[in-house]
């Protein structure tokens, strides 16, 4: 985290993720992804009323949270055993593919992590190869969408 508060955002195109235990580390450029998105939680609401209340309107009840699915998009580099290979074993049902997946924040000099992302318990769930045209000029790009069981925010 930073050591002091600063007047302008840090820019969104500096970032590092590591893939935990058995995967790439952050400067491997097997984990150099083009783009992270879906990063966040949800926390439910229950509303209720008891028919005996005065008031109109019901009470809100702090319920249930939800860690939303993050997507991670690569170019395709020829490289099977970092993603597919992770995806595929979980397809196959093994329940030790779980991994602690770290997203990093850089600063400007690309030398120090200002805010990181943790996902707990992150597998795979969803493969999509590139989409392919013979008449584009576009970099082929792969994603991978992960489900943890809890995000930390350090």
């Amino acid at each position: 985290m930073p050591a002091t508060f600063r007047d302008r955002p840090y820019g969104q195109f500096n970032f590092r993720v590591n893939l935990g235990p058995g995967g790439p580390g952050p400067d491997d450029f097997k984990a150099g992804f083009q783009e992270v998105a879906g990063l966040g939680a949800e926390i439910h609401v229950a509303e209720y009323r008891p028919g005996n209340s005065k008031a109109n309107a019901p009470m809100k009840l702090t319920g249930t949270s939800k860690i939303n699915d993050v997507t991670l998009k690569r170019g395709v580099i020829g490289d099977l055993s970092t993603l597919w290979n992770w995806w595929d074993a979980v397809r196959k049902g093994d329940q030790n593919q779980r991994r602690t997946v770290t997203i990093q924040l850089m600063d400007e000099q690309r030398q120090n992590p200002v805010q990181e992302w943790v996902l707990t318990d992150a597998r795979p769930i969803k493969y999509t190869g590139p989409a392919l045209t013979g008449k584009g000029t576009d970099v082929a790009v792969e994603e991978l969408v992960l489900s943890a069981e809890s995000v930390d925010l350090k």
